[in-house]
């Protein structure tokens, strides 16, 4: 079993890294691949030395059987060939292929056979506030069909990327020390506020992480229901929360809800607001589970459910993800 990961040096290659580790990923041989900036670098993984490759219009992928690729929408296009004219399966973090009717669009938790029917050889690893939230919806679907879902996200600066994050802690050094702030990652300074705007706003007003919200839930989850997201940055450093709303068709008890969320692989429910226990981000990160709370009644609505998660973005909501994926495809034997 041969392994590559394209876009090695950043914060969701480095967590597939040490996802692989800690899961005994059964690798043979792994290959790490990067920009013109990170080529050269080396990592250690289980002991063993690796050096990041420069990503080229080559035959390097020849003999690869998984290869993981974040480093952003562009590069997935441009090297999605290469990276799978000699059978390797193209397992991408990136928005390049992920509505795309040829590319199947996986969350293990939910769909994973879709991980099977694969024409171009390429499954796309959804969004990261799309994945937490399918996650907590399948076992809720399975009650009752959804038919509306109302969306608020608290997103972290690690949806941005490591630098984002570095970027962060930078300016509350610079506010403390009285220093002018740095801002080149977010479209606003981050610390000590939100951003109600993550990614280009679109004709409608939404931006395009909320059309995200919306299309890929119902490529997901085989459905027609329909959401409404907002989506804003938030000053934590790691792990995405959110706060949803949804409307079924027939109503599903506090209990029901709660019973089946605590059953169902992924999730974590965590909910005792009488003694102040609901998931937060800072106990939600490093952990590969989407955690639950605040599971009530929609006052507004009688067929309707209101929740809070919490789950880690670079885990879970990216490198994890991923990861499931390959390890699905292993378990049934589709590789090549």
């Amino acid at each position: 079993m041969k392994v590559a990961i394209v876009g090695a040096s950043g914060a969701v290659g480095q967590e597939l890294l040490r996802i692989l580790d800690e899961r005994n990923f059964p690798l043979d041989d792994l290959v790490l691949f990067g920009s013109q900036r990170s080529a050269g670098t080396k990592y250690t993984f289980k002991g063993k030395e690796y050096e990041v490759k420069l990503l080229q219009h080559n035959d390097d992928f020849k003999g690869v059987d998984i290869a993981f690729t974040s480093a952003g929408a562009g590069t997935s296009k441009e090297f999605a060939e290469d990276i799978t004219k000699y059978g390797a399966v193209m397992i991408d973090n990136s928005s390049a292929f992920r509505m795309d009717e040829d590319v199947p669009l996986v969350v293990p938790e939910c769909n994973a056979e879709d991980a099977l029917n694969r024409p171009r050889g390429i499954i796309a690893n959804p969004n990261c506030t799309t994945i937490m939230m399918v996650v907590v919806l399948k076992p809720l679907e399975k009650i009752s069909h959804i038919k509306r879902i109302r969306v608020s996200s608290y997103q972290s600066a690690s949806g941005a990327g490591a630098a984002a994050m570095a970027e962060l802690e930078q300016q509350y050094k610079e506010l403390v020390n009285g220093q002018p702030v740095t801002v080149k990652k977010f479209p606003h300074q981050l610390a000590y506020n939100v951003i109600p705007q993550i990614d280009v706003f679109q004709p409608n007003g939404y931006t395009k992480e909320e059309m995200k919200m919306f299309n890929e839930t119902r490529k997901i989850m085989h459905t027609d229901a329909k959401c409404s997201a907002t989506c804003v940055r938030v000053s934590s450093l790691r792990s995405h929360s959110e706060s949803v709303w949804i409307e079924t068709e027939k109503p599903i008890s506090v209990e029901e809800a709660q019973k089946a969320i605590a059953a169902s692989d992924g999730c974590t429910l965590v909910d005792d607001p009488a003694n102040l226990v609901y998931p937060m981000p800072l106990e939600t990160a490093g952990k590969d589970d989407v955690f639950v709370g605040r599971v009530r009644k929609d006052l507004a609505e009688d067929n309707g459910l209101t929740f809070w998660l919490s789950g880690d973005q670079i885990r879970k909501g990216a490198a994890l993800n991923a990861v499931q994926i390959a390890e699905y495809l292993l378990k049934v034997g589709n590789v090549k």
